[in-house]
C-alpha cells in the first residue's frame, strides 16, 4: 500500500476483520497460528499476536497481505527463469547505491538514538569444526 492508501483506509475506518473474513488463505493462516499449529499445540503462545492483528493491526498487515502474496508469486515466477533472475539480481545490486547494514545501523544509532559506538573486548576464539582458525580480539558495536 502507498502512504496515501494507508491514510485513506485509516480515515475511512480500518477494520482488520474485514480482511480476515474476505480472504480464505489469510483466514486459514491465522486460524492455524491460533490453533497452535506452529507452537507445538500451544494455542495461547501467539494469542497476543493474533488478537492484535484481528483487533488493531496498526501496521495494516492484513490489508497488505494479498499484495504481499501476489508479489511473492511474481518473485517465484521470475526465479524460474534463471537468465532473467541473474540479470535482475545483478542490476538490482548495481543500482542499490550506497548501502551497508553496518552504515545504516551506525547512522540510525547516531541520528535516532543519539548513541555512540562501544568498544568490546573479545577473547580469542578458535573455530575448530570448520577446519580453519579465526582469532578475534576486538569488535566495535554500533
Amino acid at each position: 500500500m502507498t502512504a496515501e492508501e494507508v491514510r485513506e483506509k485509516r480515515a475511512a475506518g480500518y477494520h482488520p476483520w474485514d480482511y480476515y473474513n474476505s480472504n480464505s488463505n489469510l483466514r486459514e493462516a491465522i486460524d492455524l497460528i491460533q490453533a497452535g499449529q506452529f507452537s507445538h499445540g500451544d494455542s495461547n503462545l501467539f494469542k497476543p499476536l493474533v488478537d492484535a492483528l484481528l483487533k488493531y493491526d496498526p501496521y495494516m498487515l492484513l490489508a497488505d497481505y494479498q499484495s504481499y502474496v501476489d508479489c511473492q508469486d511474481r518473485v517465484s515466477k521470475a526465479y524460474q527463469t534463471t537468465d532473467n533472475w541473474v540479470r535482475m539480481s545483478i542490476l538490482n545490486t548495481a543500482r542499490m547505491g550506497k548501502f551497508s547494514s553496518d552504515r545504516a545501523i551506525r547512522e540510525y544509532s547516531e541520528v535516532v538514538w543519539h548513541s555512540k559506538a562501544v568498544k568490546v573486548e573479545l577473547e580469542k576464539y578458535i573455530h575448530g569444526d570448520a577446519g580453519f582458525k579465526v582469532e578475534t580480539t576486538e569488535a566495535v558495536l554500533s
